[in-house]
């Protein structure tokens, strides 16, 4: 399975990564990370893709590693996507509101609604 894994910078990105790491050593399907600049989040892209560096080399895992570009990483994600032949997207997100309700960032969201490959979302 080719698996496209978008990472921004929350935490929960982090751990979406750590379990595809942990995954894709298990299964070998072919893994690509793809780095994007999140608005909520006050890290930079080189500290992030620091951090995703660190876990995959922790992994022993050599997954190539790009920078989504763009005003619009939901958008650029779902082509990525399309456009290449993936057949799954990953994404890590959906905290959860005082009241139980899963709540997802406008990057995750627009991801779920408008991508036609399916999408897993790690929380």
């Amino acid at each position: 399975m080719k698996l496209l894994l978008g990472v921004g910078g929350s935490e929960l990105s982090y751990q979406a990564l750590t379990e595809t790491l942990e995954r894709v050593s298990e299964t070998g399907d072919e893994l690509t990370v793809a780095i994007f600049e999140n608005g909520d989040i006050d890290a930079d892209l080189e500290t992030v893709q620091q951090r995703i560096q660190e876990h995959i080399d922790e992994s022993g895992l050599e997954p190539p590693i790009r920078h989504v570009e763009g005003t619009s990483p939901g958008s650029e994600l779902v082509n990525i996507a399309e456009s290449e032949g993936f057949d799954r997207i990953v994404l890590g997100g959906g905290g959860r509101s005082p009241l139980g309700k899963i709540q997802l960032g406008p990057i995750v969201e627009f991801v779920l609604l408008n991508a036609q490959t399916p999408v897993t979302l790690i929380r």
